[in-house]
This record gives structure tokens, sequence and C-alpha cells, in this order.
């Protein structure tokens, strides 16, 4: 299709005597097609479709109530009851030109691209395989509009010091802001309402106000208000999870830059064929210029000092130089936290990767402290290793053992290494296998156990029998559904004592 403002050209080229030869080497176009178009004096032609289907309306809609809006069963009424020939995307269109089973308002509204005025953030999780284990990971990615030039990072849990911590890593990798920044109707930044009327929390808002944009919702059910975005999830889906292997997710983000920042940014985008870091260096003069030194977002906690002088902080534990059990303030950026008293700053540590927990930490050129945090959590996994070695029998019965333990899992562990300290490997084996054969996780039992193949010849220890139809005895049964008993004579005495 030959676009009117190209024919109108050829029209006026052809009146002002050039050659139809000449026009269609120009242009790349077939003569035959010229000569077409200057008979039509450039005019765009009406081309109607002799054999174009128009369905009534009034049988579309009645058909459409009737199949409670299944469109699949609509065609099939048609083409079976009513004798119409019509192929189902004819169907679909005829019924979108009718507005039939389509919600008002679900179009957004059409805005020009302008440099500098827009740019778009949106968040969305992904199971990925991080050192081959399955990890669920939330990708924040902001997007330039105009520029389609991107950055993308990360998270395992994203919430609003998250979100202030990215834009300022984004845009401060940018240098530049554009005007406003289209979200969906996200918690994170919005208060109340949705869409133009929404409300932005003032934290939210005047973190914008530093960086020279402000932050707009778009109205309930309209994603493709911010389609860049949401296509550029798409692509990350799409394009960078696929065939890539993470290590960790200090790993994940490093490939996540390098592929938003260097690949992404200097490949051709769109129909335009544009270049996201061309297109940007035209597009900063249009947009809000960062101020310098702009400041890192941080979140400020109370601590006490336990007293070895340790802090506890995001599941880790952090050394406090000094003598005092002092109340500390310990402000926390993005990849750093510093720990101050009044307003001396006293150490400054770089928060460890994430999933590290249970660590202690000095700073560096000072001596090692010798005690270990007061309430620091004593893990098992080298215990369970050992125990495990003894015998495939034992790895058996901690699998099962294990399993309904919950928090009593690791003294449940340390009991068990112990008496193997106390018996022979032998001995110990025997009992966990028995132990296992009538489903013991009690300690005392397993004990007793120990001590009566301690007390007994190289014979084997009576099996015991249990009838497995106890179940199915009138007594059982009678018992199962007796009242429960009546304990109010007791706390009568109880009374009378405390009287």
């Amino acid at each position: 299709m030959i676009e009117v403002e190209k024919r109108k050209a050829i029209f006026l080229l052809h009146q002002e005597g050039m050659s139809i030869r000449r026009i269609a080497r120009q242009l790349g176009i077939d003569r035959k097609t010229l000569r077409g178009i200057i008979e039509q004096k450039g005019a765009m032609p009406d081309t109607v479709r002799r054999d174009k289907i128009l369905v009534d309306e009034e049988l579309l809609r009645r058909l459409y109530e009737e199949c409670e809006g299944y469109t699949q069963r609509v065609y099939e009424k048609l083409v079976e009851e009513e004798g119409i020939v019509i192929t189902y995307p004819t169907l679909t269109r005829r019924m979108r030109e009718l507005e039939i089973g389509v919600p008002a308002n679900t179009r957004c509204d059409e805005v020009p691209d302008k440099p500098g005025e827009e740019m778009q953030h949106d968040t969305t999780s992904y199971k990925v395989q991080i050192d081959r284990e399955g990890v669920r990971v939330i990708a924040s990615l902001l997007y330039l509009r105009y520029s389609k030039r991107r950055y993308l990072k990360f998270y395992r849990v994203f919430n609003r010091f998250k979100m202030k911590c990215f834009f300022h890593e984004a845009l401060s990798f940018w240098g530049y802001a554009a005007a406003q920044c289209i979200i969906d109707n996200t918690n994170l930044a919005r208060l109340r309402g949705t869409g133009k009327n929404a409300l932005i929390v003032p934290e939210m808002e005047a973190f914008a106000d530093m960086y020279g944009f402000a932050f707009l919702c778009h109205e309930r059910a309209h994603p493709n208000r911010k389609a860049g975005d949401e296509k550029g999830l798409h692509t990350v889906e799409t394009n960078f999870l696929p065939g890539r292997r993470f290590q960790s997710l200090e790993d994940m983000n490093r490939q996540a830059f390098e592929w938003a920042t260097v690949r992404m940014d200097t490949q051709p985008r769109g129909k335009t064929r544009v270049i996201p870091a061309e297109a940007f260096v035209c597009e900063r003069a249009y947009m809000r210029k960062l101020p310098p030194h702009l400041p890192a977002p941080y979140v400020a906690h109370e601590r006490s000092t336990d007293q070895y002088g340790y802090v506890p902080f995001l599941g880790n534990y952090y050394w406090v130089p000094g003598t005092k059990r002092n109340e500390v303030k310990v402000i926390a950026y993005s990849d750093r936290m510093q720990i101050y008293l009044g307003r001396s700053c006293l150490a400054e540590y770089l928060l460890p990767p994430e999933g590290v927990k249970n660590q202690k930490f000095s700073p560096e050129g000072l001596p090692k402290p010798r005690h270990h945090p007061h309430d620091r959590r004593k893990p098992t996994e080298e215990e369970e290793k050992r125990l495990r070695a003894i015998h495939e029998a034992v790895g058996q019965y901690l699998d099962f053992a294990l399993k309904p333990k919950g928090v009593e899992r690791h003294r449940f562990v340390r009991q068990l290494f112990a008496l193997t300290r106390q018996i022979s490997s032998a001995i110990f084996v025997k009992s966990v296998q028995r132990a296992l054969r009538y489903r013991i996780t009690s300690m005392e039992t397993l004990r007793r156990i120990a001590i009566l193949y301690m007390n007994q010849s190289d014979d084997p220890l009576p099996c015991v029998r249990v009838d497995e139809d106890f179940s199915q005895r009138d007594a059982y049964r009678e018992g199962r559904f007796t009242e429960a008993p009546d304990f109010s004579v007791y706390d009568k005495m109880l009374e009378n004592e405390d009287g």
C-alpha cells in the first residue's frame, strides 16, 4: 500500500513534466502502478470488497446473549443453524466493529512520543535457576519511551525502599530523568485512588521531586499505557532469561546490566529501527538533568548492642567498636550500612550478598572479636552431615524424623549426634533402624532402645506385634465418640484450696 503523501507527490511530479520512467526509477515503483496512481490523480482509491459478508447486528447480539458471551459458540451457531458461511476472524472483526463483547474504555488514550516527556516502570516475577536451585525473583524495569532505553535489575524482595534505590541507581546511571513516570496502581507509590485520580504517597512524591519527575498511574485495566515497559519485560522473558546460567543473584544482575545497557542499547529497536544510545543523546537535551552529589536513599533503624558488642541486622551480626552497650542507629543503604552513636559514625560495612545469614562481621584493620554474638543461631549442618555418613539407614531415619520437626530440628540433630558419642556405631545403627521401623521420633524412646541392645546378647530384640485391625474394634469405635471428660470438679478443688 502506497501512502497518500507519496501518491500526491507522484501526481505532482507528473504534472510538472517528469516522465513515468524517471519517476519509477527514482521512487522504486512499478510503472504500471504509477499509471494507475496518475489516473486516480494521486487520490487514495476507495476499495470495497464485493464479497464482503455483513452479519445482521441484531442476530449477533441475540446469539451472543444466548451463548453467554462465548464467541466460539456464536460462530458454531451461525454456521450450523443460521447457514451463514463466514470465517472466525471475520466474525470477531465484525463483533469488534459493533462493540459486542468489548468492555467500555478498554483502549487507552494515544499519547504522542515526545523527547524527555515520559518514562515507564513496572515489575514482574520469574521463577529462575540460580546455582541449580529454583528461585523466585522480581524484575524491575525502567524504560524511556522516546529513546527506548532501559535499565533492569532483579530482587528477591521488592518494597518501597527497594523501589527508591532502583530509581536512584537507574537515573544516576543515565544522569537525566523524564518529566513523568507512568506506573500501574501499585501500593508502593499510590496511597489511594486509581488512574488520574490516584493520590501518590507523600514520601514517594517528595522522592520523585528530588529527581525532577512525577509519578502518574495509568487507568485501571489500561496496561497498554505503558506498553513499552510491558514489551520490555516480555523481552526479558524471551531474550534475557533463556539459555543463561546464573551463579548468584549478583551474577544475574551483572549480566542484566550488560544486557540492558550495552547489548540492547546499541541494537535497532522497533519499526523505526532507532538505536537507543543514539536517540538518548538527542533526548537528554529535553530531560531534567540530575543535581550533582544526589544522596542515595536510606532507612534508619534503632538497634541495641549486646554484651559482646554486636548489633543484629537483616539476619547477620555486626561488631560495634567500643566497650559500652549503647543504643545505636543503623543507617541502611542499598549496598552498605553505617552504625551511628549520636552524630559519630562508629563503623561502616558493605552488606553481604542476598541469602547470607547468621554471619558475624567486624571492621577491617581491627582485631577480631573473641566472642560470638549472644543470640547467634547455632546451625547443625555439620552434625547432620556426619550422622548421614555413618550408615544409609541413619540418613533414611533423618529424612523421616526431621520432616515434621520444624523449629525442633536443630535440637533433635544435636541430641542424636550426642548419642553417637555415648554408644558404639553398631548399636546406634541398630537402634535407628528399629526406631525407623516403628516410626519413633522420641529421643527418650530411642535411648531406651539403645540400652536394650546393650543389655541383650547377640540375639535380636523381639518384634512388637501390632494388630493392624485395632481401629475396627467396638471399643475403639465407641471411644472415638465418647464425650469429653468434665474437669470442672478439679477447678472447684483449686478454688477451695485458694480459699
